[in-house]
């Protein structure tokens, strides 16, 4: 699909649920391929992101699209980026301060205690650790990089000035993360959660899918998160 049509498209069937509190996540009705290639994404993609302490209009555009299954949560992005900083490194590498990514936040029960963060880069390197808040309004919080999701995919694919990333995260995976309650999802079910990405290309830019209400720097704001809300 070209990349104009593609962003013509997002634009007629972007859900009004990017700019609210509540993201709906549609449960899948085929299965997806994890390889980059988003042609097999049914679910309506989400965006633009904007600038995530702000809410101003990106410089390069960002969508992203969720789905679910009894096994699995999916997760695409879509990123236009004329000029791509990064490359391939080892896994659990803090790409986070060096290279063009999407990141991931999830608190399955909502606390803002104790949260997923993945992130992906350009070139199917990711990261994943547990956040753990230790002070009232997560101000201050310490990370742990050795948690592993056991049997997740990332993959990304570059082509002509944008990159896509597909990531599966499987529910029994998230069973990792320490005093959340985890459960698996069934249709109803509402967790804290964001989509993210940092762009260092053009000029430095952190986007969200909802941007926060506060002004203050930083993804590290549990009590900003959106609440996705598996559907069918």
């Amino acid at each position: 699909m070209k990349l104009k049509l593609f962003y013509y498209l997002v634009l007629i069937f972007t859900s009004m649920e990017a700019s609210a509190q509540n993201v709906l996540v549609p449960q899948l009705k085929k299965n997806i391929k994890i390889d980059g290639d988003l042609s097999d994404w049914e679910t309506p993609f989400l965006g633009p992101f904007a600038i995530h302490n702000s809410g101003q209009k990106s410089t390069q555009l960002t969508y992203a699209a969720l789905s679910w299954n009894k096994i699995s949560l999916f997760i695409a992005f879509k990123c236009m980026d004329t000029k791509i900083i990064g490359k391939e490194r080892t896994n659990d590498a803090y790409i986070f301060s060096t290279d063009d990514l999407v990141e991931v936040f999830i608190d399955p029960d909502g606390d803002g205690r104790q949260y997923l963060e993945l992130g992906v880069n350009a070139y199917s390197s990711q990261y994943d650790l547990i956040v753990h808040c230790i002070s009232k309004d997560c101000g201050g919080w310490k990370t742990d990089i050795s948690m592993n999701l056991k049997n997740s995919k990332t993959i990304s694919k570059i082509v002509k000035d944008d990159y896509t990333v597909e990531i599966e995260i499987p529910f029994e995976s998230l069973k990792s993360i320490v005093s959340t309650n985890f459960r698996t999802p069934k249709i109803g079910t509402k967790w804290k959660a964001n989509l993210f990405r940092i762009d260092f290309g053009m000029k430095t830019e952190y986007q969200s899918l909802k941007s926060y209400d506060s002004k203050t720097y930083g993804f590290h704001q549990p009590k900003e998160f959106a609440t996705l809300e598996f559907v069918e």
